[in-house]
């Protein structure tokens, strides 16, 4: 399983996100000639080496007909002299020579900039014009940044909260707050933090990147780290001013699943059953009960519940509405699993889907219940009878 964990200490910004994913892929020249060869008017593309407080990392070097812009706030207003509009960057994307799924995902991190700053403006997106966000550096800034997502390939994605800065930064419109209203737009429903070094360290492009390609923020899960890319920022800060990406690559299973458990003394078994099937039903992983003892020796069960951690708020609310209880608890619990996948091996009762299960150097084989019993009653055999003859056949077939 390939994972990918973003550390936001420093904030992040398109620049600095495209640095980091380059140090993690293996081909950057190939990635750079892509990239200066995607047609974007007057546009060059390169990266050089850079030192933050120590630390080495890399540095996304952008020039548009020779000037590297400086990095500064990306506001908008709605006219102004060589502004791009939102359709005009829509209709620049679209035509790019990237796969078809990189143009969708700058499609859809631009159109989370133009919505953030139609609400900040109180205008409609098609009024929006780009002032620093819209020029061809920020362009070329979204696509590579896709672009490496897409090779890079990773199967999860996550970040840790993200640190904004503090104090005011200086745009087309005047002094603003950090986080400026664009970013704390794109940042709703996500954990961000200020602190004591003063500057903007989350622009809007940073914010809506992040905030498409992640699919959770909080702590880095337990993986184990095969490479660190560290992509650097222009500004210096008493803090080394990087974004660093963490890659893990592993031939298990690993991945992060939430644990929601409450005690019930007041249900009868069948009550408690409707909402074991109520959350199956909603797509739990499983659903298991243990007989506890409560206070003053009541007997009591405990309803574990385990699902996806993107899905654990909808489950909690479910266990309040389907039980008695008054309160759920909830753990992020890291778990191995080994990969499964189908086969079929004839036996003399007919077809059998055999489940492999296979990871970590071990191997499991398993008949599959209904065929299994499908074919015992179509046959009037006993159930292990077609049980052990599957197996014995995905032994002979499988087993080397």
């Amino acid at each position: 399983m390939k994972r990918l964990y973003i550390e936001c200490n420093m904030g992040a910004a398109g620049d600095m996100l495209t640095a980091a994913l380059l140090e993690l892929f293996p081909d950057r020249e190939g990635f750079l000639k892509q990239m200066n060869t995607l047609g974007l008017p007057g546009v060059t593309v390169s990266c050089v080496p850079s030192v933050k407080c120590g630390i080495s990392g890399s540095h996304m070097v952008v020039t548009v007909n020779g000037w590297e812009e400086n990095e500064v706030p990306a506001q908008s207003c709605r006219a102004e002299t060589n502004a791009h509009s939102y359709e005009s960057i829509k209709s620049l994307i679209a035509q790019l020579p990237v796969p078809e799924k990189v143009r969708e995902d700058a499609l859809a991190v631009y159109r989370k900039i133009g919505e953030a700053e139609a609400h900040v403006h109180g205008v409609t997106l098609e009024q929006i014009h780009f002032h620093e966000v819209g020029t061809l550096d920020a362009v070329a800034d979204v696509v590579g940044c896709c672009l490496l997502f897409y090779l890079l390939g990773a199967d999860e994605i996550t970040a840790s909260p993200v640190h904004v800065g503090s104090g005011f930064v200086r745009c087309a419109h005047g002094l603003l707050p950090v986080p400026a209203p664009a970013t704390a737009r794109l940042l709703t429903g996500v954990p961000i933090y200020s602190g004591q070094i003063r500057g903007e360290l989350c622009t809007p492009t940073g914010a809506a990147l992040l905030r498409h390609f992640a699919t959770r923020f909080g702590p880095m899960p337990p993986m184990w780290v095969d490479k660190i890319g560290c992509g650097m920022g222009t500004k210096d800060f008493e803090a080394a001013n990087c974004v660093r990406a963490f890659w893990s690559e592993t031939e298990d299973y690993a991945d992060e699943i939430a644990e929601l458990r409450c005690n019930l003394d007041d249900m009868t078994p069948e009550a408690i059953a409707f909402a074991a099937d109520r959350l199956f039903e909603a797509g739990a992983l499983d659903v298991f009960t243990t007989p506890v003892q409560m206070k003053k020796g009541r007997p009591s069960v405990l309803l574990t519940c385990l699902c996806k951690p993107d899905m654990q708020e909808r489950f909690m609310r479910l266990i309040l509405l389907h039980t008695t209880t008054l309160g759920v608890r909830m753990s992020p619990c890291s778990r191995t699993i080994l990969k499964s996948s189908f086969r079929t091996v004839q036996t003399a009762y007919g077809p059998i889907r055999i489940k492999v299960s296979q990871g970590c150097g071990i191997t499991k084989y398993k008949p599959e219940y209904e065929d299994v019993k499908k074919a015992a009653e179509a046959h009037g055999a006993p159930f292990d009878a077609v049980y052990k003859q599957a197996f014995a056949e995905a032994e002979k077939e499988f087993i080397k």
